[in-house]
């Protein structure tokens, strides 16, 4: 999808400061953090949200999450610990309707979030 954001990014059509990224997915760091670390793990073929991933996404979507948890050790809060986040839909707070994995840290997250 060409006029995606993030497909941009992914194919480095636009600038991002990557911190990992293989020949499914791409992590980098948000450009509007809501915590001291926030993290996006997207992957390279666009998916507009949970509810579009088809049963043939279910090994990336897995990948995606493994990817999450080495890049949140790479940043060091895997010890203090860290959330996952997948936004879908507009009332849950997705803005970019390319699936993506928020990976959020570095300070104490409240319960319940939102």
């Amino acid at each position: 999808m060409s006029e995606c954001i993030f497909c941009k990014i992914a194919a480095k059509k636009l600038p991002a400061k990557i911190l990992y990224e293989d020949d499914l997915c791409v992590v980098f760091e948000d450009t509007t953090p809501q915590a001291p670390v926030h993290l996006l793990v997207i992957p390279r073929k666009h998916i507009a949200s949970l509810n579009s991933a088809e049963d043939e996404d279910r090994n990336l979507l897995g990948h995606l999450i493994r990817v999450a948890s080495r890049a949140a050790k790479e940043v060091k809060i895997d010890g203090s610990g860290y959330r996952t986040v997948i936004n879908t839909n507009a009332d849950a707070g997705q803005t970019v309707f390319h699936i993506h994995v928020h990976v959020l840290g570095g300070r104490l997250l409240g319960w319940p979030p939102g």
